[in-house]
């Protein structure tokens, strides 16, 4: 029997809340118990660098941001391993995709963080750079959680949606046989991302819509909706993955000049929930449980209009069923360099539109 390997997942999504950081113990690629799961938050200062980033900074700033996002990688680390009780030498790799700064397939999915810096601070082999193979095999490099939605979080009893609402939300449909036969995944679109800047544009003091107060105390905006719905992405046939170059903050200036206090926030929430719920209904109508992870999960106006809008598909915490929803996409990280280190293909090609299944990413040496 193979011995089990301890891996850390980390990541840093388009929410921006900072860096995640999962110990996982795998055995087999069919088997995975976190151990530990820990956030490195960031900053305002550091949020707002990840922004100006992304806003096409110049070299120097890209250059430094680089180490930097490797830096908080590695205390992210850190944190898990205390937390964990475990020794970085007990680890079989750490699975680091680093930070998407610029996604625009089939061009490119560029992302930030130096893995040697990783190799160098624990001694441990470091498997980065996920994307790109997959782009170059002419995928969408994104989204890449969905293999270990079939491999991890299949139903034997249902046909199962995995969703989850971050800065932007996907979904992968696994049918009840579990396997990759049938599954599929892609982004809906906005999930998070443009709920939060409107409300933090609302009220600058605020990270986000905290306890959906914003939301609940808004009206819907039905005519801007129509505006934002009639969006040629909403109904772009999958394979198809988005970021904040299509739904960030220019998109949400836009939503909050025309919708201003929580009306704004309001319409954000209903943007997000109806673009979800009519991609569930297109391209998933056998399904017959919907799991939700990430932001959403906890926003209690988002949950609410999500699980009334899907009636009478079951709506469930991620949570209920397995573990801590928000260590999700770091233990399918985590995963994905288990894989690598295998020599085992790590996308789902009827999730990214790749050529074909790849093995993805680098491996740098301890």
């Amino acid at each position: 029997m193979e011995r089990p390997s301890l891996v850390v997942g980390l990541m840093s999504g388009t929410s921006l809340d900072g860096m995640d950081a999962a110990l996982v113990r795998l055995a087999g690629p069919t088997r995975a118990e976190l151990l530990a799961f820990a956030t490195r938050a960031y900053s305002e200062d550091e949020r707002n660098w990840l922004l100006g980033a992304m806003a096409s900074e110049g070299a120097s700033s890209l250059a430094r941001l680089n180490v930097q996002i490797a830096e908080w990688a590695a205390e992210a680390v850190q944190l898990v391993l205390d937390t964990g009780s475990i020794r970085a030498d007990q680890l079989a790799c750490i699975a680091f995709p680093g930070h998407t700064i610029w996604h625009q397939p089939p061009l490119v999915s560029w992302q930030l963080g130096e893995p040697a810096v990783l190799a160098e601070r624990f001694g441990v082999r470091v498997v980065s750079n996920f994307r790109a193979r997959d782009v170059a095999a002419g995928g969408q490099g994104a989204p890449l959680v969905p293999l270990a939605d079939v491999l991890l979080f299949a139903s034997a009893e249902r046909r199962r949606v995995l969703l989850n609402v971050g800065g932007m939300a996907n979904l992968t449909f696994v049918p009840k046989s579990g396997g990759e036969d049938g599954a599929f995944a892609f982004d809906t679109g906005p999930g998070m991302a443009v709920i939060d800047a409107v409300a933090r544009l609302l009220d600058p003091s605020r990270p986000f819509d905290v306890d959906g107060m914003l939301a609940r105390a808004g009206k819907v905006d039905e005519k801007v909706l129509a505006t934002l719905l009639a969006d040629s992405y909403f109904t772009a046939n999958p394979p198809k993955s988005t970021g904040r170059e299509r739904f960030g903050d220019d998109y949400s200036v836009w939503l909050y000049e025309r919708v201003p206090g929580p009306n704004g926030v309001a319409t954000a929430v209903a943007l997000t929930v109806r673009t979800i719920a009519s991609a569930i209904r297109q391209w998933t109508p056998t399904a017959e449980e919907v799991v939700i992870s990430g932001g959403g999960a906890h926003h209690p106006v988002v949950f609410e209009q999500l699980a009334q809008t899907l009636r009478p598909i079951p709506l469930r915490r991620f949570d209920e069923l397995f573990f801590d929803g928000d260590a999700k996409e770091a233990v399918a990280f985590g995963l994905l360099g288990y894989l690598t280190l295998h020599g085992q293909p790590g996308n789902l090609p009827a999730a990214t539109g790749a050529r074909g299944a790849r093995v993805l990413g680098s491996i740098t040496p301890p």
